[in-house]
C-alpha cells in the first residue's frame, strides 16, 4: 500500500480520478456525508479540516476510489473477488451505507464455495449476526459444500463443530463420515492424528448395516496403507454395535428459522358420509434425521379456523399474519365458501375479514406489492370463474381487478421478481391445460411458453427465478390419471425443462419451499383414490427427491406456507405428535 492523497475540493467539479500515489479532487461534503470518518476528521476541529490536501496512509488505492466513487453515484459494484477487502475498508472508514450494501451482498449471494470464507471473515471481526447466517448455510448445505476446495482446508475443531450440530442436513450419516475421509485424505500424514476425534461427530447408531461395511472397508484401507494406528473401525464398530439405533440422543433434529404451516385439508374416506374436512393448523416444528434414510417431521398443532372446516381453500402470509381464503366444507353445490380469516401468531388471534365478492374454491392467492389477489376458483361444483379480487388489508375490502383471459380453477400461481405467474389447471370444460402465464392486475393476461405436460390440481413454487411444477392430474387417457413428470421454468429464457419424477402421485397436494428445497406435502392418487401422507423434498442440487416423514392429519386439498413463529411456540408446546 502505498500513500493515497485526497486534493478536497469545496467548489463544484471533480477530477478524473487518478493512480495511487496522485492526488484525487474530492469534496469535503460527500465524504463527510458517506463516512463518519470523514464527518469526524472535518468537522470536529480535527487539523485536516483546514487542509486543502489530505494524506491516507496504509489504504488500498482501489477499494478507496470505489468507496469515493459509491459517495458519488450510489452504485457498488460488489464481486466475491472484491468484497472482502471493500468492506474492510468500509469498516475502517466508517462508510456505513457502503458497509450495509457489503453485508447484505455476502448473506443474499452466500455460495457453498464462498460460506467458509464469510465465516471466517464475520468471526475475525466480530460480527455476530454474519457468523450464524454463514455456519447455517454450512449445516443446510454440508454436502455441496463439503465438496469444495475450502472445505479440505477447514481447521480440524471448526469441522467437528460442524459435525456435532444437530441442525446439520445430510441425507444419510454415511455422508457425514465421507465429508471426514474426504478432509484427512487431502492431508493423511498431518491429518491422521485428528481422525478418531473427529469421529466422534459422526453418529454412527444412525447407520444400517449396509452403510457401516462402507466404515469398515475404509479402515481397512487405511490399515493397508500402514496406518496402524487409526481406529476407525474399532471406535464405530463399538458405538454402532451397543447403541441403540432410535435413540433421539443420536437423531439430528433442525430447527428451521421459519416453520411449514399446514391449514385444513380433507380425508378421502370412501363413505362420504364418514368424510370429516379439518379445521386444524399444524406447524412443522423440527426435521429429524435417523437412521440411514428415515427422516421425519414433529408437527405441533398452532391452532384452528374459526370457521366451518376448509379444503380447496388458498392461504398466504403478509405482514406476520396468516389469511386462509375461500374453500369449501364438503361437496354439494352450495358448501362453497367466500370467507376470509386473518391470524396473528403473536396474539394468537383470529380476525374475520371482509367476504370476498364471489364464491371461490380450488382458487389460487398470492401476495403481490402487500395486497392478496384470489385468482379463478370454482363457484359452484360446475362452474370456475376468470374474475380476480384484490384485498386491502388497510381498508379490509376486496374488489375486482383485470380478470383471466379464461376461467380458471385447479390452477397454481406463484410470484417471483415481483410478477404473478400462473400455470394450468382446469378450463371450463374441466380439462387440464399446459398453458403458462404471466399476470398483472391491471395490464391482465401475457402468454409464456406452454409447459410440456398438462396438469391440474398440482404445486407450483418459486425458487432463484425458476418456477417448479410436480404433482396434480393429466388428460393422459380422455380421463384424468396422475402426472408424475416434473418441470421447471426459466423465467429468462422462457423454456421448460423436466426434472426428476415424482416418486409416488401428489393431486391436491400442498407445497412450500423452505431453506431452498421445495416439499409437496400430502394428497391422493388420482388412479385408485388412495391418500398419501408423505412429504417428499426435492433438493435442486442433488436433484433427487426424499421422502421426509408424514403429515399429522388431514392429507388431500390442503395448503401450507411459511411463518416466523414466537420462540415459545416452536420449544414449549405440550401438543406435539
Amino acid at each position: 500500500h502505498g500513500v493515497y492523497q485526497a486534493l478536497l475540493a469545496n467548489g463544484v467539479g471533480r477530477t478524473v480520478e487518478e493512480r495511487e500515489g496522485e492526488k484525487e479532487k474530492i469534496h469535503r461534503i460527500v465524504l463527510a456525508v458517506s463516512s463518519d470518518y470523514f464527518r469526524g476528521m472535518f468537522t470536529c476541529g480535527m487539523r485536516e479540516s483546514h487542509q486543502s490536501c489530505v494524506a491516507l496512509p496504509f489504504l488500498s488505492t482501489s477499494e478507496l476510489e470505489v468507496l469515493i466513487g459509491y459517495s458519488y453515484s450510489g452504485i457498488l459494484l460488489l464481486s466475491w473477488d472484491s468484497v472482502f477487502e471493500i468492506t474492510c475498508m468500509a469498516l475502517q472508514l466508517q462508510f456505513q451505507s457502503a458497509l450495509s450494501i457489503c453485508l447484505n451482498f455476502m448473506k443474499k449471494e452466500m455460495q457453498a464455495s464462498s460460506c467458509l470464507d464469510v465465516a471466517s471473515f464475520a468471526e475475525a471481526y466480530g460480527m455476530s449476526e454474519l457468523l450464524e447466517e454463514a455456519n447455517d448455510f454450512v449445516l443446510r448445505n454440508f454436502m455441496e459444500v463439503s465438496s469444495t476446495s475450502k472445505f479440505q482446508d477447514l481447521q480440524a475443531e471448526k469441522l467437528l463443530n460442524f459435525l456435532r450440530c444437530d441442525g446439520l442436513c445430510v441425507p444419510s450419516e454415511l455422508a457425514v463420515f465421507r465429508a471426514v475421509i474426504s478432509w484427512i485424505e487431502a492431508d493423511p500424514e498431518e491429518r491422521l492424528a485428528h481422525a478418531g476425534l473427529l469421529m466422534t461427530g459422526v453418529r454412527f447408531p444412525l447407520m444400517t448395516f449396509r452403510e457401516f461395511r462402507e466404515v469398515r472397508a475404509i479402515n481397512l484401507r487405511m490399515e493397508c496403507f500402514g496406518n496402524k494406528e487409526v481406529e476407525l473401525y474399532g471406535s464405530a464398530l463399538k458405538e454402532f454395535g451397543f447403541s441403540l439405533p432410535k435413540s433421539q440422543d443420536h437423531c439430528r433434529i433442525r430447527r428451521p428459522k421459519d416453520a411449514v404451516v399446514l391449514v385444513g385439508g380433507d380425508q378421502l374416506n370412501p363413505d362420504v358420509g364418514q368424510r370429516i374436512p379439518s379445521r386444524e393448523v399444524w406447524f412443522a416444528n423440527s426435521l429429524r434425521s435417523g437412521t440411514g434414510l428415515v427422516k421425519d417431521i414433529e408437527w405441533r398443532r398452532l391452532t384452528e379456523i374459526p370457521d366451518k372446516p376448509k379444503f380447496r381453500h388458498g392461504v398466504a402470509v403478509m405482514d406476520g399474519r396468516l389469511y386462509v381464503i375461500g374453500g369449501c366444507f364438503f361437496y354439494a353445490k352450495d358448501d362453497i365458501m367466500k370467507s376470509a380469516y386473518s391470524y396473528d401468531p403473536v396474539s394468537d388471534c383470529w380476525k374475520r375479514l371482509a367476504d370476498m365478492q364471489e364464491f371461490r374454491s380450488n382458487l389460487s392467492v398470492v401476495v403481490h406489492e402487500l395486497h392478496l389477489y384470489a385468482i379463478g376458483g370454482d363457484k359452484d361444483i360446475n362452474t370456475n370463474v376468470d374474475s380476480v379480487e384484490m384485498y386491502n388489508p388497510d381498508t379490509d375490502t376486496w374488489s375486482f381487478v383485470r380478470p383471466l383471459d379464461l376461467a380458471l380453477s385447479g390452477h397454481a400461481a406463484a410470484v417471483t421478481n415481483g410478477e404473478i405467474f400462473i400455470s394450468g389447471g382446469f378450463n371450463c370444460k374441466y380439462e387440464c391445460l399446459v398453458s403458462t402465464c404471466l399476470y398483472h392486475p391491471e395490464r391482465g393476461t401475457i402468454y409464456l411458453a406452454d409447459m410440456t405436460h398438462d396438469r391440474a390440481q398440482h404445486c407450483m413454487e418459486a425458487l432463484q427465478s425458476h418456477l417448479y411444477v410436480a404433482g396434480g392430474v393429466c388428460n393422459l387417457r380422455k380421463f384424468y390419471t396422475d402426472q408424475l413428470v416434473c418441470e421447471v421454468y426459466d423465467t429468462v429464457a422462457d423454456c421448460w425443462t423436466t426434472f426428476a419424477s415424482l416418486p409416488m402421485p401428489h393431486v391436491g397436494a400442498a407445497s412450500i419451499v423452505l431453506e431452498e428445497k421445495i416439499y409437496v406435502l400430502g394428497g391422493y392418487c388420482q388412479d385408485d383414490y388412495s391418500e398419501s401422507a408423505l412429504v417428499h423434498r426435492f433438493d435442486p442440487i442433488m436433484q433427487r427427491w426424499e421422502n421426509m416423514g408424514k403429515l399429522p392429519g388431514a392429507v388431500t386439498d390442503i395448503r401450507a406456507c411459511l411463518m416466523h413463529l414466537p420462540q415459545h411456540l416452536r420449544h414449549f408446546s405440550s401438543s406435539t405428535l
